[in-house]
């Protein structure tokens, strides 16, 4: 059965760094668009960053330059490097899987940034 498993969240201060993983298994993540996605209190889930299966990446405006997605396909992990937190990054980080005619996502994993 495929799963998506986020791990990496915790509570840090403005300006710390963070490392996202989502790990996957019954899926080969390199065939898939892999996406990064969070939902803070009473607001709708965003796209955070994105890589294709081309590996093209793509960030929304707020995360350029701080945040950087890759994936190690020997490991069938996707990883979120999260630099000069701030305390509007604070949200439940989701980790998606698109293609094959799947839409697949991970449980979450809360990341609060806050002094």
């Amino acid at each position: 059965q495929a799963q998506l498993v986020e791990s990496g969240g915790g509570l840090v201060q403005p300006g710390e760094s963070l490392r996202l993983s989502c790990a996957a298994s019954g899926i080969a993540v390199r065939f898939y668009d892999m996406g990064w996605y969070r939902q803070a209190p009473g607001k709708q889930r965003e796209l955070v960053a994105v890589i294709s299966k081309g590996g093209e990446t793509n960030y929304v405006d707020s995360v350029k330059g701080r945040f950087t997605i890759s994936g190690d396909y020997a490991k069938n992990t996707v990883y979120l490097q999260m630099n000069s937190l701030k305390p509007e990054d604070t949200a439940v980080y989701y980790c998606n899987a698109r293609g094959m005619g799947r839409d697949l996502w991970g449980q979450g994993t809360q990341v609060t940034v806050s002094s």
